[in-house]
């Protein structure tokens, strides 16, 4: 007798409250059938995945191009019901069959999704029976590549720039700003402490105001597709003409914000924090300053073990997790998996240490 299946489903346990994963995770789960009749079956297997993808096309007059591309970072295949073993005759009723993999401790961008790319993990179960089409589940976890301001300087880095310019036409005279904020990483939801000494030697009032706004860029065939938007905009006070003035500012990063993907071959995310001076019938004097966003972790996900001590290259040894599907430590190399090419690769701005100020 060969039964009809009515639920083939694959669930995911969460690691953790905040139900994120990261490399070198221990990720476990279960297969659930229900059969409403005994029934053969080849095998029965689950795949763990995980890659980035990138697609969009473009048009000129009567011709379209598509760009395409990807990377994988892994696949792993495990047999729940072994397919040497021939036809498996499953009996009637509910069946719950778990599985464990570890999750390669290797270099892995952050969970994303847009408009023109993602970077995806899943797990996949599919059900092998005589006669019958595959029958599959699909269930999708995030992976955070945790960068630690603590144990990487180059997050605690301040930043500074300062800007003077010369008003001409309708508006005479000078204005400028001296800008410091106290570093580049914030988590979601922490505030950016902005700093704004400002001179105002012009004929005309003039305000500060903030911009942060993301900027993904998505890599196929040596050709790029950005995009920009603004995720919040703040206006300050007037400075009045002839006058000195510092402002202190803080601008909090909304929480639900996606965080920076730095360590993607074919996509990336960023974000710049735009200060600027509005000058009426003048250009207006502008600073950008880059901003990597880092996941907020609540405190008892923080105490896990970082698969990374810092937001860089580094991994550490292989963790034996008895059970599982484990992957030995892949060192930082050009290759795959290693660290993304810079954007001087694609021949469009230079290299300005890993970042583009140009918008």
């Amino acid at each position: 007798m060969s039964g009809n299946i009515k639920i083939v489903s694959v669930a995911i346990n969460p690691v953790n409250k905040s139900g994120y994963f990261t490399s070198g995770d221990q990720l476990t789960g279960q297969i659930s059938l229900q059969l409403d009749g005994d029934s053969k079956i080849n095998s029965l297997s689950i795949k763990m995945k995980g890659k980035a993808e990138v697609q969009w096309t473009e048009h000129s007059g009567s011709t379209s191009v598509t760009y395409y591309d990807k990377q994988k970072y892994f696949s792993v295949t495990q047999f729940i019901i072994p397919e040497e073993q021939g036809n498996n005759m499953v009996q009637q009723g509910s069946h719950v069959y778990p599985f464990t993999f570890q999750i390669p401790e290797q270099e892995l961008p952050s969970s994303f999704r847009g408009a023109h790319g993602k970077i995806r993990y899943t797990v996949t179960a599919v059900l092998s029976r005589p006669m019958r089409l595959d029958s599959k589940d699909k269930a999708e976890f995030t992976v955070l590549h945790r960068g630690n301001p603590n144990t990487d300087p180059s997050l605690m880095t301040p930043q500074n720039c300062i800007v003077d310019k010369k008003m001409k036409l309708f508006t005479s005279g000078t204005v400028g700003m001296d800008v410091n904020i106290p570093q580049i990483g914030y988590k979601q939801g922490e505030g950016i402490t902005v700093v704004t000494s400002i001179q105002n030697k012009c004929s005309r009032a003039i305000r500060p105001k903030y911009c942060l706004y993301s900027k993904y860029s998505y890599f196929a065939k040596r050709k790029r597709k950005v995009q920009t938007k603004d995720i919040l905009k703040e206006v300050g006070e007037d400075v009045p003409p002839s006058a000195g003035q510092t402002v202190t500012r803080i601008i909090t990063i909304p929480p639900s914000m996606q965080v920076s993907v730095l360590n993607c071959n074919i996509i990336k995310v960023e974000y710049r924090l735009r200060i600027y001076l509005d000058v009426k019938y003048a250009s207006d004097p502008v600073i950008k300053f880059p901003i990597i966003i880092l996941p907020t972790l609540e405190a008892c996900d923080e105490e896990q073990p970082s698969a990374y001590a810092a937001y860089g290259f580094n991994v550490f040894g292989n963790v034996d997790v008895p059970g599982a599907t484990s992957f030995p430590p892949k060192p930082a190399a050009p290759g795959p998996y290693g660290p993304p090419p810079p954007y001087g690769t694609y021949n469009m701005y230079p290299i300005l240490n890993g970042f583009d100020w140009t918008n």
